[in-house]
């Protein structure tokens, strides 16, 4: 079907006295995410229905139809059952969305036991695509005057783009809608013909073609206008019982989508999640070439878990994950090896065809947006590349600190050693503790012959031979 959808310099330590924030530098994010999926958005009391007044559940569908505005249509299509409301109004505006998402949505308006009307409004809204089968699946379909629906025909997306596809697949695709569309509608007393070109032919039409052509049971200026013509209608359900609509004094409640399924639909941003793995990747990757940092492994964790939320709600391409995690392979090769940047090359590649294909379903205008997968990427690469290089230019640097490193080295003696007890040399740009098995007098030169802890031994240097280097 076609369907729409930074640093810590030193390593980390605690100590007594620092805020918990500092020992559970998580902690700002998990309560984030616990506000986000148990808030509701704020919403008035519904008014008190006088007794035996009919109610009408108000229920709006905006945008692409996906994962978590699905999951808000089931709860409203239950909270009117609860309320055994008269009628449930759910006004379209959409452009398409996931099919697994607009079956969810049909499944429930064919089994609700509340009549459902399926409204396209206000005027100059669309319901395109996945919009055009839950508009002929609800009990009512009524549109504002200067609407549409229709062009349902299946596409395949790649970024935004469209793609070809094997010809086979693609009648598959073609036969598969067309005979769901047919099942829907013949059940409704629809045009089944009509209908089947929307997705034969790509067909859209007009609110007096759609009405004329049978499609469509009215056409309404407002929801006012549309209760008003319904009062007293008698409708057939999917099931073929029959129900009369008693709609005059109606007491009229909108059901208001919650902050959890807003912050769902933010993360199932095709683009928000590839972001989101970009920016996961980055931190996780400074924070395993550079252990200690901590802010960029907090801030990197976080993006990953976000990612992981948003995967939950669209299905992720399995083989788009793997070209991603193959391209970071090559991108850390390439700062190990002389490819002259053709490994850093074959990873940008594999990165971008991974972004493209990392939401499963099709999209409709949507998919990883090509400039969002290209603005990504490069800058990954870069990025990537120059770490690994720093990261390895750094472990390669020979240890230059520490007591070790002082064997061998000449210094000055400012302490009389006697050879029963230590005095102090001047040795590396630091005074230490030091003893003979002779007698040095201050001002002699030495030379470190061992480091015992924090004491050195030492000879006078014209006589202590100077280390020998070890292959």
């Amino acid at each position: 079907m076609k369907s729409p959808f930074t640093r810590r310099t030193a390593p980390y330590q605690l100590r007594s006295g620092k805020s918990p924030l500092a020992r559970w530098p998580f902690l700002p994010f998990f309560v984030f995410l616990l506000a986000a999926f148990t808030s509701a958005a704020p919403a008035d009391a519904p008014p008190q229905a006088p007794a035996g007044a009919p109610r009408v559940l108000e229920v709006s569908i905006e945008g692409v139809i996906q994962p978590f505005l699905a999951d808000f249509v089931d709860e409203a299509l239950a909270q009117g059952a609860r309320e055994r409301a008269s009628l449930i109004l759910l006004t379209l505006n959409t452009p398409g969305g996931l099919d697994t998402s607009m079956r969810d949505i049909i499944q429930h308006i064919i089994s609700s036991p509340v009549p459902v009307a399926a409204f396209v409004a206000p005027s100059g809204s669309r319901a395109a695509s996945a919009g055009f089968y839950i508009l002929l699946s609800a009990d009512v379909a009524a549109m504002a005057p200067g609407t549409d629906t229709g062009a349902s025909s299946p596409i395949f997306l790649i970024g935004g783009t469209a793609a070809q596809v094997d010809e086979t697949l693609k009648k598959k695709a073609m036969n598969e809608a067309a005979a769901y569309l047919r099942s829907i509608s013949g059940k409704r007393s629809r045009n089944v013909a009509l209908a089947e070109t929307a997705v034969t032919e790509a067909k859209a039409f007009s609110d007096s073609e759609a009405l004329k052509g049978n499609l469509i049971d009215l056409v309404a200026k407002d929801a006012d206008d549309l209760l008003a013509k319904l009062d007293g209608r008698v409708i057939t359900r999917f099931d073929g019982s029959t129900v009369t609509l008693h709609l005059q004094g109606a007491v009229r409640t909108s059901y208001e989508i919650s902050s959890k399924q807003k912050f769902l639909g933010w993360l199932a941003e095709p683009d928000v999640m590839f972001i989101l793995l970009i920016a996961g990747l980055i931190g996780l990757y400074v924070e395993f070439t550079h252990p200690g940092l901590i802010v960029p492994g907090v801030v990197g964790g976080a993006a990953i878990l976000l990612f992981l939320v948003g995967a939950q709600v669209v299905p992720i391409n399995l083989l788009a994950i793997v070209l991603i995690a193959g391209a970071i392979a090559l991108f850390a090769i390439e700062a190990k090896v002389t490819s002259h940047g053709l490994l850093a090359l074959a990873g940008v590649i594999a990165m971008l065809v991974g972004a493209l294909i990392l939401v499963r379903s099709p999209i409709t205008g949507a998919g990883v947006s090509l400039g969002v997968a290209l603005g990504s990427t490069l800058p990954f690469a870069v990025l990537a590349v120059l770490i690994m290089r720093l990261a390895m230019r750094t472990f390669s640097i020979k240890q230059s600190v520490g007591p070790e490193q002082l064997v061998g080295q000449t210094g000055e003696v400012r302490e009389d050693l006697n050879g029963a007890g230590t005095g102090m040399v001047f040795v590396g740009g630091e005074l230490w503790r030091a003893r003979a098995a002779q007698k040095i007098v201050a001002g002699a030169r030495v030379r470190v012959l061992r480091v015992d802890g924090l004491t050195l031994e030492v000879a006078p240097a014209e006589t202590a031979p100077a280390p020998q280097a070890h292959s």
